[in-house]
């Protein structure tokens, strides 16, 4: 168990997911995530929307589609690992890698409500700024929930499952720098799903998944092709 700071909740469901959760399609893995507590320090995220990647030569609009290259080669590795990347020369994203080992695929992580480390994660968002973030803005969006939870390159390929042999029981509390927690998932009916946000190939593929009516989602948004 984790204690939030002033004012804010104890986490529930402290049990840390295990490598064989993840060891599934990324479009199985999403929908399951939605309600878990992803744990980074001293800032914890309930996840409240995420989308789902194929693999290499399926999904269009996966980094693997046309296969491994040093940028993408976390997601070609075992499961419950972090694949973060940097876009629009200036944000980082996180996603979490599914399947087995060499196969190619994740699921981003979207959007989520800080329910530890607020006051933390508030100054990374504003960087020192004199501007004030609301609570639902914290981790609204891909961008905002990793600087919340200060993942950089420098994390990608961080493990997030305990260690231990395939099968063992989980400890109790986040394993070790970051992990996801068991956290209170909603039941199917609160789960909505759509097309993904922003994406240029298929993008009729309804693998974004968010927690119906829950503040913290991020708005949908159709991909719209650059002028140059």
């Amino acid at each position: 168990m984790r204690a939030g700071g002033p004012g804010e909740p104890v986490l529930t469901g402290s049990v840390p997911l295990t490598r064989e959760f993840f060891d599934r399609p990324g479009h199985e893995v999403a929908p399951d995530l939605l309600g878990r507590v992803l744990v980074h320090g001293p800032v914890s995220v309930r996840i409240t929307e995420v989308e789902a990647y194929g693999v290499p030569g399926e999904d269009p609009a996966s980094h693997t589609y046309r296969g491994r290259t040093p940028r993408n080669a976390v997601m070609f590795g075992p499961p419950g690992h972090l694949y973060v990347y940097f876009t629009y020369g200036m944000h980082f994203c996180a996603n979490i890698v599914c399947l087995p080992e060499g196969v190619g695929s994740g699921v981003l992580l979207r959007a989520g409500e800080v329910v530890s480390g607020a006051e933390v994660a508030r100054t990374r968002r504003t960087a020192g700024a004199s501007r004030t973030v609301a609570a639902r803005d914290l981790a609204r969006g891909p961008a905002r929930l990793a600087v919340a939870l200060d993942f950089t390159r420098e994390h990608d390929g961080l493990d997030v499952c305990p260690p231990g042999p395939a099968g063992a029981p989980a400890p109790a509390g986040p394993p070790g720098p970051a992990g996801v927690l068991g956290g209170d998932p909603p039941g199917a009916e609160a789960i909505r799903s759509g097309p993904r946000t922003g994406v240029s190939s298929a993008r009729e593929i309804p693998w974004r998944f968010w927690i119906d009516g829950d503040p913290t989602v991020s708005p949908y948004r159709p991909h719209v092709p650059r002028r140059r």
